[in-house]
């Protein structure tokens, strides 16, 4: 160690000596670096300076290389690049060029051009742009779709009027019109198809279309034709709705029915020109299938609204525009035959209408009618009144020196209400496309109806009034058998306006004849009815004595009075036919003689005295006097005293007091008192023996009254046992 420490420390002398030896020259290279790092340092600055210049100058050349390369490819993209410019389809409206501007630069400038930012900047934009002109587009469509719902009823107006300028009708030249303008069908249909194309002009003056084929073609291009099509037809699928949705007052006036008619057509018309215009943005089934829909839809409203309607012309004027509204929809093309159905069923509801304003018309002229003749003074006022009705007496001398004619004032004023009716029934039928033998079945059903349910009932009404005597009876017989003779020449005026021959095979036969005859029958059967009871109110004046002693010499005054008034009543049978004035007197007198037998039997009248029956007997005879004048013409013989004739044997066998005769004849056809009922004689006796007893009580003991008591009770008992064997 100590030799170790002692070359130690040589070695540090050594060293000692080397670093003294090289000190200076250390010092001296110390002294060096100093001043090679400042000036190192300053090399180092400069460097900083000089590397930026590079750094520039190669940002420079960069620049300026791209710069030559922009210039080379822009010299390529010019027109396209000003295209892009120009891609602004909001401001300008130009969407179909800007797309196909889009389009170019996206498939050919913008590959050709590489992959440069304003290159992405562009086609990124190009998405944008496409998504801004449909969404433009389609905001013009819908503005389009509520434009077109507003102004359909516009349109719909100005196609109905088109359609009643594509015919003009020759003028009408009176009730036959409605054949002239059935042949003119035809021709109607044709002229209207060949104007289709200026309907189309004039639906292109209304409506501003473009939006829609705008916007096809901007869907067909972006590849989205299926999407805008579906969007469209379900649009106007729920525009179609709402159009076909009536108002709840529609009924109340026409115009409620045309606005509704008016808007049906324009959103057709509008479709139709869709159709016609545009490559398959609709099609003919989408069209029929909206139209099928519009028209259950129209006739359903139809068939509820109308029915509310109890105005004829209102019915009338409905009619004419489904008519007009039929005729504007066929002239485009759509099938309307179930419009026409429909109008054919609503003629009964029309018909209905008809008899219910007849009926009052009918009931009106009724009230108003005096029931009395038309005087007539001159021939000019035969001719005045024969005009209205056809009536032609040959003996015309002998009507102005009656002054009268046999009808009253209701006659002729029917017979115009009825062909009143006929014409109401004709306006009705014309342009519903029928022909004339179709025309002429219906009007003909029609007027059977108003005359067998309409006047029937009128007449009737007029006959059950509690104020029509026997003198408007006959009147009411007298008319109905002039309109009877009227029928014939209102089945030729049916057949002038119809053009159809009466004689046509299977054409309807009026039921007038039938009808007249119905209700004389009833005002024939009313005047019985009538008679019959004036005959009971005279009777219920009726004051006989029935205990009187003895009958009185004269008939009872009320017997007097009845029968003055039968002689009056009959007077005014003379216009009547002789059947009914002698089935009437007929039947009167059977019913008095019905009535005062009953009256002779009634449990009211408890005893009849002899003397009664005198009296009674007495007002019989007057009564069979009264028929034997013959107050009617035409009996033979004495057939009206035959009405008497039960009463007459009742009476004569008991004042004639032939019991004998009767007992031993009854049931024989030579009997004397054939027809006096054994029950009846029997009633009768027994009413005669209470009082032969109860004005007998004192004189009981006297021989002739014991004997005619013994033989009222011998008769009694016998008629007893008369109807015990018949009975068995």
């Amino acid at each position: 160690m100590g030799k170790l420490d002692g070359r130690i420390r040589n070695h540090d002398r050594d060293i000692e000596k080397m670093c003294n030896h090289h000190f200076q020259g250390f010092v001296d290279s110390i002294t060096e670096l100093l001043k090679v790092r400042g000036e190192a340092q300053k090399l180092k600055v400069r460097r900083g300076g000089l590397l930026t210049c590079m750094d520039e100058l190669r940002l420079c050349r960069l620049q300026q290389r791209n710069i030559a390369t922009s210039i080379d490819k822009f010299t390529h993209c010019l027109p396209e690049r000003a295209s892009t410019g120009s891609v602004n389809p909001v401001c300008v409206c130009r969407y179909y060029p800007a797309l196909r501007t889009l389009e170019q630069l996206e498939q050919t400038c913008l590959p050709r051009a590489g992959q440069y930012r304003f290159c992405s900047i562009m086609s990124d934009n190009i998405p944008r742009l496409r998504t801004l002109i449909r969404d433009t587009a389609m905001s013009q469509l819908k503005d389009f779709l509520e434009s077109i719902r507003k102004h359909s009823d516009k349109i719909g107006e100005t196609a109905m009027k088109q359609e009643n300028l594509v015919v003009c009708f020759p003028p009408d030249t009176g009730r036959h019109s409605h054949l002239s303008r059935t042949n003119n069908l035809k021709h109607k249909i044709k002229y209207t198809r060949v104007a289709y194309q200026d309907d189309t002009e004039w639906a292109q003056e209304l409506v501003d279309f473009s939006p829609v084929y705008r916007c096809l073609h901007i869907y067909t291009v972006l590849g989205s034709r299926e999407q805008f099509e579906n969007y469209y037809r379900n649009q106007r699928r729920k525009q179609a709705r709402l159009v076909l949705q009536p108002h709840s007052n529609m009924h109340e006036t026409l115009e409620g029915y045309r606005r509704y008619f008016n808007q049906i057509v324009g959103f057709f018309v509008v479709e139709d020109h869709i159709l016609h215009t545009t490559q398959g943005l609709v099609n003919r089934a989408y069209v029929e299938e909206l139209w099928e829909l519009a028209l259950s839809k129209t006739i359903a409203a139809l068939r509820t609204h109308s029915s509310y309607c109890t105005d004829p012309d209102l019915v009338l004027d409905l009619k004419n525009l489904i008519v007009l509204l039929a005729d504007t929809l066929q002239g485009f093309g759509f099938p309307v035959s179930q419009l026409f159905d429909m109008m054919f069923e609503m003629r009964e509801q029309y018909g209905e209408i008809l008899l219910k304003k007849w009926n009052l018309s009918f009931r009106q002229v009724l009230d108003q009618d005096n029931f009395s003749p038309i005087p007539v003074a001159t021939e000019e006022e035969y001719r005045q009144f024969t005009s209205q009705f056809p009536f032609q007496d040959p003996e015309l001398d002998k009507v102005l020196t009656r002054g009268l004619l046999p009808f009253s004032e209701f006659v002729p004023q029917v017979y115009s209400q009825l062909k009143e009716f006929v014409y109401a029934c004709l306006k009705y039928y014309e342009d519903l496309h029928l022909s004339s033998t179709e025309i002429d079945d219906v009007i003909r059903k029609s007027t059977n109806l108003l005359l067998t349910r309409t006047l029937s009932s009128c007449l009737q009404y007029a006959m059950k009034k509690k104020n029509v005597g026997l003198a408007e009876l006959v009147q009411v017989i007298i008319n109905t058998t002039q309109l009877e003779a009227s029928c014939v020449y209102l089945e030729e005026f049916i057949s002038n306006i119809t053009n159809v021959p009466p004689d046509t095979s299977n054409a309807t036969k009026l039921y007038g004849t039938s009808t007249f005859k119905d209700a004389r029958h009833a005002a024939e059967e009313e005047i019985y009815t009538n008679l019959n009871a004036k005959i009971d109110q005279f009777l219920q004046l009726a004051d006989y004595d029935w205990t009187a002693a003895q009958g009185g010499g004269a008939p009872s005054d009320y017997l007097s009075d009845l029968i003055a008034f039968l002689c009056s009543t009959f007077s005014v049978f003379t216009h009547l036919p002789g059947k009914v004035a002698q089935t009437a007197c007929m039947s009167a007198c059977k019913h008095l003689s019905t009535s005062l037998l009953q009256l002779l039997l009634e449990t009211d009248v408890r005893q009849v005295s002899m003397g009664a029956l005198q009296q009674f007997n007495t007002d019989v005879k007057e009564c069979e006097r009264f028929a034997r004048a013959g107050p009617v013409p035409g009996f033979q013989g004495d057939t009206l005293l035959l009405a008497f004739s039960d009463l007459r044997q009742l009476l004569d066998l008991f004042t004639q007091w032939d019991w004998s005769s009767y007992l031993a004849d009854y049931g024989r056809p030579t009997c004397k008192y054939l027809r006096v009922n054994p029950h009846t004689a029997l009633t009768l006796l027994e009413k005669m023996k209470d009082t032969s007893r109860k004005n007998n009580m004192f004189a009981q003991f006297r021989k002739n009254e014991r004997d005619k008591q013994k033989l009222i009770d011998t008769v009694v008992k016998q008629l007893r046992n008369l109807i015990t064997a018949h009975q068995t």
